[in-house]
């Protein structure tokens, strides 16, 4: 168990590590879905590993011993886990829970206000446009989501930039892309070692947008002429801050170069899926996932050992 249990505490920092290269070598949507899903089974692997230590000190207690028929010779002469790392454990691993369940409630919050919001904005059209002079384009989840864009973005466009900025909602809203953002941010919440890894998931929705919208227009160079075109007219118009679970058009903190990276990529060809590293991602997950079950089987069979008999 000694070495098993700390490799999934470890390989989450290498999964941040990585995001970034995969968030821009791979296609959009795959590397949503993979860095989503990668980051939550090492979440998973890491708190399940806070947990074993947890339970290994807490095995180490008179009490517990007692009460479980544990023989303290057995624990003193085989104990997997020393004092230092199971309390180390177990703090951390309250900790992550907590984190875990606060932002949990705070995002099925800003979720469900978001659902509100859609629902009481007028008409019955998935798309709304706001009498706002401020250039801003988002998404609202709900039943259904709508789309909201403003006077003022329209006014910056031309009618091909409003087929193109449509669209790239539409992506946000048919694919659930909100969805993705609060996985990602959930798996962080577990394990800051994985926020780089979230914050890459908030980067490449909105990549997947911008394919999306460059496969509806046909035309890359349009896509990208607007993507840039509404970051200008935002950053003139100062447009007001997203609602917390929207998404748009510049995503959800357009951080200095995150724009540039969209306007180039979408100036290159489509990106390809590397085997390499759709491969090595898979080791990366697999290796976590074997070392937790190894460790909860050597717990297991400690267990066994030391009880009396």
């Amino acid at each position: 168990m000694h070495l098993a249990v700390y490799l999934p505490l470890l390989l989450p920092a290498l999964a941040g590590l990585s995001a970034g290269p995969l968030a821009r070598r791979l296609e959009p949507r795959l590397a949503t879905w993979l860095l989503t899903a990668a980051g939550l089974i090492l979440a998973v692997s890491s708190t399940v590993v806070l947990g074993l230590l947890a339970v290994a000190g807490l095995v180490r207690l008179p009490l517990i011993a007692a009460l479980e028929g544990y023989s303290p010779t057995v624990i003193a002469r085989d104990d997997p886990a020393a004092w230092p790392a199971a309390l180390a454990g177990a703090v951390l691993l309250t900790l992550a829970v907590a984190a875990t369940v606060r932002l949990t409630v705070r995002r099925a919050g800003a979720l469900w206000s978001a659902a509100l919001e859609a629902a009481c904005l007028p008409g019955r059209e998935s798309v709304v446009v706001t009498d706002d002079l401020h250039a801003d384009a988002y998404t609202m989840p709900g039943l259904p989501g709508r789309i909201v864009i403003s006077h003022g973005m329209l006014d910056a466009l031309d009618p091909t930039g409003h087929d193109i900025i449509l669209a790239h909602e539409r992506a946000h809203l048919n694919h659930h892309h909100y969805a993705f953002v609060t996985l990602a941010q959930i798996s962080a919440a577990a394990n800051p070692l994985l926020r780089p890894l979230a914050t890459s998931v908030a980067y490449t929705v909105e990549r997947w947008a911008d394919e999306y919208a460059a496969l509806h227009t046909g035309d890359r160079r349009a896509v990208a002429e607007t993507v840039a075109k509404a970051a200008v007219a935002t950053k003139r118009t100062r447009a007001l801050r997203l609602p917390s679970a929207a998404l748009g058009v510049l995503g959800r903190s357009p951080a200095p170069g995150i724009i540039p990276r969209r306007v180039a990529a979408l100036l290159e060809p489509p990106p390809r899926r590397p085997a390499h590293l759709l491969a090595a991602a898979g080791a990366l997950v697999g290796v976590s996932s074997v070392c937790v079950l190894e460790a909860a089987h050597d717990l297991h069979e400690f267990l066994e050992l030391a009880h009396l008999r």
